[in-house]
């Protein structure tokens, strides 16, 4: 079994987003060592400090301490979270020079310390990014595993809820694609318990339009400018979605996520990680849902999947 009771956590990169994470970790109980690494190594000594005066209220005992590289070798998981920050004006794919040079420097050190678990890589671009990972790790792909559109995804249940007066965990919805500008919703598929979107606003009398769905989808894909224009970053609903992926990862739970995965041969697709429908447990990711996507829709994504592939052609990768 490749996880035991230790429960071991990297996290590199130790800004608004892992720090997110870091907490959310310590209330959620699914963690009992974790591990900050940060170039700022006095931070990180007070951010560890500051998470342990929490650890007599949290469900688990846990160990938090501020450690370097090499005490991720007997890691389950390093959660990459490192990275440049978003300037004004810019797209997630303009961070993807000046953050590979940061991955170039950061995964080698992961593998020298003798790491064998699970990448998860959250560094915008971040399917980019994974990609970047998996050519730098050496590692099997089913173990180099992007956020991907999992936040997108949850946006995108939030505002139908809202929308549609309906709890966000009873709608069956995704968003599908580079987590970035080219993504977009399967709204083909998307569901409200067991009917379609498309049934309940055809069904209710001038009540829904399907037009506002459009604007839902826009929202969905400029929900993280509006709050980096906002408060600078956005960190807590990827701290969330994160959660979610290290429980069906510690759970063994076959849960379906929109991960960032690595296509080789899935809907045409080979040789670039972009978010899709995956099954994911303590293996990493071990198969996709094959989804039917209508002929518009599958423009969109081959689109979406040769924007991303270009983009990391076009890098410079130092090993």
């Amino acid at each position: 079994m490749f996880f035991s009771d230790k429960r071991k956590i990297g996290i590199i990169g130790c800004g608004s987003v892992g720090m997110s994470y870091a907490f959310a970790l310590l209330t959620s109980g699914l963690a009992n060592e974790l591990v900050l690494i940060d170039r700022n190594t006095e931070r990180i000594k007070g951010e560890a400090k500051d998470l342990n005066h929490g650890l007599a209220y949290t469900p688990e005992k846990m160990t938090v301490y501020a450690g370097d590289y090499s005490d991720l070798f007997d890691a389950d998981l390093a959660v990459i979270c490192a990275g440049g920050p978003h300037h004004k004006g810019e797209t997630r794919l303009d961070l993807a020079g000046r953050n590979t040079d940061i991955l170039c420097d950061i995964v080698p050190r992961i593998v020298d310390s003798g790491f064998n678990g699970i990448y998860i890589v959250v560094t915008n671009p971040v399917d980019v990014m994974t990609r970047v990972t998996l050519e730098l790790s050496g590692a099997a792909p089913e173990k180099v595993i992007g956020s991907g559109t999992t936040l997108d995804s949850a946006r995108l249940r939030f505002l139908c809820g809202r929308y549609f007066g309906i709890d966000p965990r009873n709608v069956h919805a995704y968003v599908v694609g580079e987590h970035g500008d080219s993504e977009f919703v399967l709204w083909s598929s998307a569901m409200i318990a067991t009917k379609t979107v498309r049934e309940i606003i055809n069904e209710s009398k001038g009540k829904y339009f399907f037009e506002d769905m459009q604007s839902i989808e826009e929202e969905v894909r400029r929900s993280a400018y509006s709050i980096i224009k906002a408060k600078g970053s956005t960190c807590y609903g990827i701290a969330t979605a994160l959660i979610r992926i290290t429980r069906a990862i510690y759970g063994d739970e076959n849960s379906v996520l929109t991960l960032s995965s690595y296509l080789q041969g899935e809907y045409g697709q080979e040789d670039v990680y972009i978010g899709s429908p995956c099954i994911v447990n303590r293996d990493g990711i071990v198969g996709h849902v094959r989804l039917n996507m209508t002929e518009e829709e599958k423009e969109k994504f081959d689109a979406s999947c040769e924007l991303l592939r270009k983009t990391y052609e076009g890098l410079k990768i130092l090993k």
